[in-house]
């Protein structure tokens, strides 16, 4: 199936790493020009040179108004066709008693920051008629996750703007959806298991073999398998689905 992405430009926040990383590189796969982001210009060299093909770099730290804005500054002659907002996560802990200054920094990382970057590259997207907005957020989102009160909460407005933006730029020819995975092995997800094993006095073996236990495919997903369905979602094939939580999860989430 040709994806229809050869030549579409797209940006991939937070993508030294991870899933990010892996979106990129399943984009630029299809043909994209990919533009990777991350604090790190040492670590998105080296995830450029992975990735291979048109690829390029920028530095952004999404909880600095100043380093965001700089970005855009950058980007305003750009033509961006693919917008991924995607981001590392906040730190474990409960909901109970974050302090406002905690609130305040996360809420600049991980919402207002990558939201003011979409909202940059959107008018461009409605001119030309074409345009694909994939939020990367959180099984937390359908079943809030126990000690991850921050991610829950702030992941769960990505959702409630992605939705309301759906509706208001899809006769533009604009899509907006929402992707939702479940364990997939990652450095962040390994971090999660230690510091659950820290909490629970067991091994991160332990709690990583408990974890899957609870995914009907007995498996964490490969961050391969997350990415190829961002993709297909940023592809001309998509053109029909938007407003949309596409859950990759191994049947982890039981709600309906």
């Amino acid at each position: 199936m040709d994806m229809g992405l050869a030549g579409r430009k797209a940006l991939v926040l937070g993508s030294s790493q991870g899933l990010g990383h892996a979106i990129a590189r399943s984009l630029a796969s299809e043909g994209a020009q990919v533009i990777i982001t991350g604090r790190s210009a040492e670590k998105l060299e080296a995830a450029a040179r992975e990735i291979g093909g048109s690829v390029r770099t920028e530095t952004v730290d999404h909880s600095d108004p100043a380093s965001v804005e700089a970005l855009i500054a950058r980007l305003k002659d750009e033509a961006i066709d693919i917008l991924v907002l995607n981001g590392g996560g906040p730190p474990p802990g409960p909901v109970a008693g974050v302090e406002t200054e905690v609130w305040n920094r996360q809420f600049a990382a991980m919402v207002s920051g990558p939201l003011a970057i979409a909202a940059a590259v959107l008018p461009g997207m409605r001119a030309r008629k074409f345009g694909r907005i994939v939020a990367v957020v959180s099984s937390g989102v359908e079943q809030p996750i126990p000690n991850l009160g921050i991610s829950n909460a702030l992941r769960s407005s990505i959702v409630g703007w992605a939705k309301t933006l759906a509706a208001e730029v899809a006769a533009d020819g604009v899509t907006v959806n929402c992707v939702v995975p479940g364990r997939i092995h990652t450095s962040r997800v390994d971090e999660l298991d230690a510091a659950a094993a820290k909490r629970a006095g067991k091994t991160p073996e332990e709690i990583a073999a408990a974890s899957r236990a609870t995914i009907p495919m007995g498996r964490y997903g490969d961050p391969t398998e997350f990415a190829d369905a961002v993709t297909f979602l940023a592809s001309a094939r998509a053109s029909y689905i938007t407003g949309a939580k596409l859950r990759v999860d191994g049947g982890m989430i039981r709600g309906i």
